[in-house]
């Protein structure tokens, strides 16, 4: 990852504990929701943080394009370092199970969409929902 605390500082942003807190959760855990990161950070050995702070810090990490999300299901936000966002999710609607694989296996679809509509897509926040190999899904 960049110089965290040197990204920050050019934008008017200090390295608080706090943040470097999350970070560190999120680079521990790979993905996680707010409630997991507030949950790491508890067990960090330093005081607990409130919920608002995690979520600020999040939402300032975010904004600096340090962190990012996606949403793996209809409940809170799955956010990870914006370095780990070479892949696309893969949710199994039968166990839940998340995999993942590289952005390139969207490649033909990404170009589809800049040659039909002019759109260019960020693949890098999408979950894909379907079934597992070993669910096997609906026939």
């Amino acid at each position: 990852m960049t110089d965290l605390a040197a990204v920050l500082r050019a934008n008017g942003m200090r390295l608080t504990p706090q943040r470097r807190r999350v970070v560190d959760a999120l680079a521990r855990l790979g993905h996680a929701t707010p409630d997991a990161v507030a949950a790491e950070v508890g067990g960090d050995g330093g005081a607990a943080l409130p919920a608002s702070t995690i979520y600020r810090a999040l939402e300032a990490l975010e904004e600096l394009g340090l962190v990012a999300h996606t949403h793996l299901d209809h409940r809170a936000p799955t956010f990870h370092l914006a370095g780990h966002a070479d892949h696309i999710h893969l949710v199994c609607l039968g166990c839940r199970a998340v995999d993942e694989v590289p952005v390139a296996l969207a490649g033909e679809f990404v170009a589809g969409l800049t040659a039909a509509r002019g759109f260019r897509a960020d693949v890098t926040h999408m979950a894909v929902h379907g079934w597992c190999a070993s669910c096997g899904g609906p026939r």
